[in-house]
């Protein structure tokens, strides 16, 4: 997956060391060997931050794999190409968005962490057991939080467990079936979730870093991609039972996003201007980029002329800025009032949020409902909906019409957050395509209407659900077999 290198820590990404004010302060060591570097629990929790840091400059992605082949967004004049051809289902294998190296940069880092941290503690006699672990389960927590990115993207992809330390490497493993990952790095999390401290001492390390919570969340997401509901619930009740995380008040729902950090957050990937740690959020949504746009069903579930949501629509997800033009709000704002937009180093500091309280809650509603506990799941649906100031529903118990409505609420609640895509295929997933042709009529009906017919074409064999292998891996991995919907 990446060309053979001779192992230099410094040349794979600036690493980390801690500082009373910042734990992502950015300070680059000099070029150490390996001999010289791993001596002590600082190079390990250096090299943790680096795969902090790593996975945070991916926000970009995160946000375009998680949206733009769904339906809440659209293009503008100045959207990248490879972007534009994603929302329009025209993906070849030389789309820069097909190449994961990105994501197998953070593995390498976490896998580094997990093998050499127990040799540093052989060296450092203060590295104590407590702090090696608690070590080593941030790098399984961030290692299945990107492989459960990679196996949702491309479904199934090579797994690599050890570190790409030097020229014997194997760099070319063949992929490994999306349930297999997912088992195993289940099972990492398991044990991981025991280990995870509780002791952080900013509200950027609490949010920031691996939690419990932050644990049973990924946890309960990964079971809900396999449809295991009992697991669902058993970590979402894991999260509740803690009482440390709780949903805003709806006055202070925008809080979520600026400051960020809120009473609501699990974790979330963190970005300070000040320290030169900057997100892509802010060029990607903000009126003269003419990148990225609210879809006409964004439009409709919050802009004023069609509904009305107090706190969750125009002037606080969404802004007017003409009767055709419309911003993504949420990583542009600094106040739920349509005017207010960041400014100085606020602008591109607005964090990435992987998992707040609201998403999990309704995940546990899902989870609920397809098992057939429906006043459960009516419960939790209607607990947001209050929050964001909406009438609450009444649904026929029915574990589809349950689908649609938590596809709903999930659509409102988690805009541009990166949802809205996963929780398509989710459905389209379930009960053996059952309900397939659903997901269809959803995505094309936001494509223009001479892509209707091709895309819906495209999209009836749900291998073309997942992203191809770039065609550069192919060149240089002989061992990887392309996705088969790409061989045609």
């Amino acid at each position: 997956m990446k060309r053979k290198i001779k192992y230099i820590l410094i040349v794979l990404l600036p690493l980390f060391q801690l500082s009373c004010d910042s734990w992502l302060e950015m300070l680059p060591p000099s070029g150490l060997t390996r001999e010289e570097f791993w001596q002590t629990k600082e190079d390990v929790e250096a090299v943790l931050m680096g795969a902090y840091s790593s996975f945070s400059m991916l926000d970009n992605l995160l946000f375009i794999h998680g949206e733009v082949r769904a339906d809440m967004v659209t293009d503008d004049t100045n959207t990248d190409e490879a972007v534009r051809n994603m929302m329009n289902g025209n993906i070849y294998t030389d789309n820069w968005l097909s190449n994961w190296a990105d994501y197998y940069e953070v593995i390498n880092y976490c896998n580094e962490v997990i093998k050499n941290a127990p040799i540093v503690q052989e060296i450092d006699k203060t590295f104590t057991d407590y702090q090696l672990k608690g070590f080593m389960s941030e790098a399984y927590f961030l290692r299945g939080l990107a492989y459960f990115y990679l196996v949702r993207i491309f479904d199934e992809v090579p797994f690599v467990l050890e570190p790409s330390e030097t020229d014997d490497t194997n760099f070319y493993l063949p992929k490994t079936s999306s349930d297999s990952i997912l088992q195993y790095v289940t099972n990492d999390l398991l044990e991981a979730r025991k280990y995870l401290s509780d002791n952080y001492l900013t509200l950027m390390e609490i949010k920031g870093r691996a939690s419990k919570e932050a644990c049973e969340a990924l946890l309960a997401d990964i079971a809900l991609w396999q449809f295991d509901y009992e697991a669902v619930i058993e970590h979402v009740n894991n999260i509740i039972l803690a009482d440390k995380i709780e949903i805003m008040p709806s006055a202070r729902w925008f809080e979520i996003f600026y400051p960020g950090n809120s009473l609501e957050s699990i974790f979330e990937f963190q970005f300070d201007e000040s320290q030169y740690q900057r997100n892509d959020l802010y060029g990607m949504m903000n009126q003269n980029a003419r990148n990225i746009d609210p879809s006409t069903k964004a439009l409709n579930m919050f802009a004023r002329k069609y509904t009305d949501e107090p706190f969750r629509g125009e002037d606080i997800s969404i802004r007017k800025n003409s009767e055709t033009d419309y911003t993504i709000w949420k990583y542009v704002g600094q106040s739920p009032d349509g005017r207010t937009t960041r400014s100085g180093i606020y602008q591109f500091s607005a964090n990435w949020i992987v998992y707040r309280y609201a998403d999990v809650l309704l995940m546990k509603a899902e989870a609920l409902s397809q098992l057939g506990r429906y006043v459960e799941a009516l419960e939790i649906i209607n607990t947001i909906r209050d929050r964001a100031g909406v009438p609450v529903l009444s649904i026929t118990n029915s574990a589809q019409a349950y689908e649609d409505a938590i596809l709903e609420e999930r659509a409102l609640e988690l805009a541009f957050e990166g949802k809205r895509w996963f929780d398509l295929v989710r459905m389209g997933r379930r009960n053996n395509f059952a309900r397939k042709e659903k997901l269809v009529e959803i995505i094309i009906s936001n494509v223009p209407s001479t892509q209707k017919r091709i895309l819906a074409s495209k999209l009836t064999n749900p291998n073309g659900w997942f992203m191809p292998i770039n065609k550069d891996e192919l060149e240089r991995n002989l061992n990887l077999v392309q996705n088969p919907y790409y061989n045609r």
